[in-house]
């Protein structure tokens, strides 16, 4: 059976796709915005393509267009989901790959320039640490201040706005209580200083939200990185980031190689712009030598080699694709609606999510009086549900996360079991 017969086969118009998930019915996995369980055609889709690039010789002509072939795929199916051009789209390790992409590459910041981060401690570390690191260079990181439900006023952010600021760096939602930042109305905001750019940590999002909410193009922002594995449901190791054509030339490469830049000599017609970067330095050597980079998305893409990682993300992102993100975000709000509810009524029961549905992804945290939060995650797990130990700030939470092929019976279940701890 090939790949499109098995993924076209699946049950996406049932109400329940657990069955189309590769794991024991007798557990219940609630820790998706950690790392998502995957489908069934997509690890048999991984599988298919080892045999199938081994067969043909993996550096043989063969080989070499069935990989480019999914990695354009890969790119089309994301640039539709997050309303881009292909070519905008970088493969990556992480989220954090990205992060770090711009962190570290960003060649406007620098001593007088600022980053403003919000909530600071409050953040993922993956979106914290690599701008904290950035006061090495002189650049001073600015806290947009938040309330205990981790928002903030726009009114705060554009009072951090000036001639000096670089960057504003923000998380699409929260990975601790799964609040939905205003995104769009910060872009819109950012967009008012042109020398300022907009980075956006959307790895709690894409793949939970619906597309229409993950839109670069309505959020405004110039750089997004993501996870693929996490709410798109694809293997580990692989991560995309969204690099706007214009805001790519702002950014020098982290790391070069022959799939990124080439070697020119003098004035070479053929080594144009590629998204070189205006940093003041040059790559002129004495024998008339010099590096130039490649246009996005090479530029920033040397030594890819997940390529098993690209068909299992390709095939997750077709199932997905046939389910509907909508529907997705239908069921995951109910799912966390139901988990929301049920755990208010559980005495000593306190929830850490935004009352209004429409505000939170499908992460709903908590904590029971008296039971100390990991140890609480370890007894669930002996019982066969898996969450997880997050914090806020520094107070630990025990985090669910829901994904669509989780059940209303599996939300009952983990209030019954806690009802008996």
């Amino acid at each position: 059976m090939v790949l499109s017969d098995i993924i076209m086969s699946l049950s996406v118009n049932a109400g329940d796709f657990a069955d189309d998930f590769a794991y024991s019915g007798r557990r219940i996995y609630l820790n998706n915005a950690s790392v998502s369980l995957m489908p069934k055609s997509s690890i048999e889709a991984i599988k298919e393509f080892l045999l199938t690039y081994n067969s043909v010789g993996p550096d043989s002509a063969g080989a070499d267009e069935l990989v480019t072939k999914k990695i354009r795929s890969v790119r089309h199916i994301i640039s539709g989901i997050i309303s881009c051009q292909s070519d905008e789209v970088v493969l990556t390790q992480s989220t954090t790959d990205g992060i770090n992409m711009v962190a570290n590459g960003l060649v406007s910041l620098g001593a007088h320039s600022s980053v403003i981060v919000r909530g600071m401690e409050h953040e993922h570390h993956a979106n914290l640490y690599p701008w904290l690191r950035l006061r090495e260079r002189g650049v001073q990181i600015k806290s947009l201040p938040i309330g205990a439900d981790g928002l903030f006023e726009i009114n705060d952010l554009e009072s951090l706005l000036d001639d000096d600021a670089g960057l504003v760096a923000v998380s699409h939602a929260l990975y601790n209580t799964g609040a939905i930042m205003p995104v769009e109305e910060m872009g819109t905001l950012i967009g008012r200083w042109p020398d300022c750019r907009f980075f956006v940590d959307s790895a709690q999002t894409i793949g939970c939200l619906s597309a229409v909410d993950c839109r670069v193009s309505t959020m405004q922002c110039d750089y997004m990185s993501f996870n693929g594995s996490k709410w798109l449901c694809g293997p580990m190791g692989m991560g995309l980031f969204y690099c706007a054509r214009d805001a790519g030339r702002l950014l020098k490469p982290t790391s070069v190689g022959g799939e990124s830049a080439m070697i020119c000599r003098g004035v070479d017609e053929e080594c144009g712009s590629g998204g070189s970067v205006d940093d003041g330095s040059s790559n002129n050597t004495d024998d008339g030598l010099h590096l130039a980079f490649k246009e996005l998305p090479d530029k920033l893409q040397t030594g890819f080699r997940n390529y098993a990682g690209v068909v299992g993300l390709e095939a997750s992102l077709q199932y997905l694709k046939n389910v509907g993100f909508e529907k997705i975000r239908t069921i995951n709000k109910n799912l966390s609606a139901i988990l929301v509810e049920e755990l208010e009524r559980l005495p000593g029961a306190v929830v850490y999510a935004p009352e209004d549905p429409d505000m939170r992804t499908s992460i709903v945290s908590f904590n029971l009086d008296g039971m100390d939060p990991q140890q609480l995650v370890d007894m669930l797990e002996k019982k066969g549900i898996i969450l997880a130990v997050r914090e806020i700030a520094e107070h630990k939470v025990v985090r669910a996360s829901p994904h669509f092929f989780n059940t209303e019976s599996q939300m009952h279940a983990l209030v019954d079991t806690l009802k008996g701890l």
